[in-house]
């Protein structure tokens, strides 16, 4: 039997608007993984946001950080921080503007500022906690990925002085930094190489404006219904939306459900 390898993306994707992991979902997972084929997660995420979430759905290879950490079978398989020098410039640079900043590593977040209402706004939408306040956390340690808080008509100077770096808008107050040509697809990448699987044999099934080169990569691109415009455009099947069994629909739509 061919290898096939089915990717997810996690916010909008497999849990609804409320962060709930639908039961139509969960079964569909576990489906697909009694028929033989590899389920892996690809999300902007931190792995520590949603341990929980691999846990239940027994999936142990995953993409996080947009691609910058990248785990297979429990175990790491591909790590990309982001400069360190350059991260440093960019913290005096936001704080000129009075932007505040979250660090991420593959275990934690700290935030640059005690308490700021961006913050709370932004990551409260992932049903986490503002972060505890520690400014030199980026210090002698890999960063995967960094949050920005600011509105979007601010993030253009941001764009232009800091070219080695990406910035990916996921709220309206917020916007992820990567290394640039970071994403989702580069970390699958990674997987299919250590499992042997052929390009035709990936799909992968996302909605945010992260996951474009992901469903431009893979050899099937599922947008979920609730996603953006533009990510529909560049998918090659458009499912249901997450709130109506869309994983279920589209898993029946590119034939590993039936």
């Amino acid at each position: 039997m061919t290898k096939k390898l089915v990717f997810f993306d996690i916010d909008g994707t497999l849990l609804d608007h409320d962060k709930k992991l639908p039961e139509s979902t969960k079964k569909a997972i576990f489906s697909l993984k009694r028929k033989g084929i590899n389920v892996a997660i690809a999300t902007g995420r931190a792995p520590f946001m949603y341990e929980n979430l691999r846990n239940e759905l027994e999936i142990n290879t995953f993409v996080s950080f947009n691609g910058q950490y990248v785990v297979f079978e429990g175990e790491v398989l591909y790590t990309n921080p982001l400069n360190p020098e350059k991260l440093d410039e960019l913290r005096n640079f936001a704080l000129k503007y009075k932007h505040p900043l979250v660090y991420m590593n593959a275990e934690m977040m700290r935030s640059n500022v005690e308490n700021h209402p961006f913050i709370h706004k932004s990551i409260s939408s992932l049903k986490f906690e503002h972060p505890n306040y520690e400014p030199d956390f980026l210090a002698n340690r890999d960063i995967y990925q960094t949050l920005l808080f600011c509105i979007r008509e601010e993030e253009e100077k941001y764009i232009q002085s800091f070219p080695s770096f990406q910035f990916i808008r996921w709220h309206e107050f917020s916007t992820d930094i990567i290394p640039y040509g970071g994403s989702k697809a580069e970390g699958i990448k990674k997987i299919m190489d250590a499992l042997g699987v052929n390009r035709e044999d990936v799909y992968a099934f996302g909605d945010g404006l992260n996951d474009a080169e992901m469903l431009d990569f893979v050899g099937t691109g599922v947008a979920m219904g609730n996603a953006e415009e533009i990510i529909k455009q560049r998918a090659d099947i458009v499912t249901k939306s997450v709130d109506d069994d869309g994983i279920v629909h589209g898993l029946e739509l590119i034939g590993l459900l039936k």
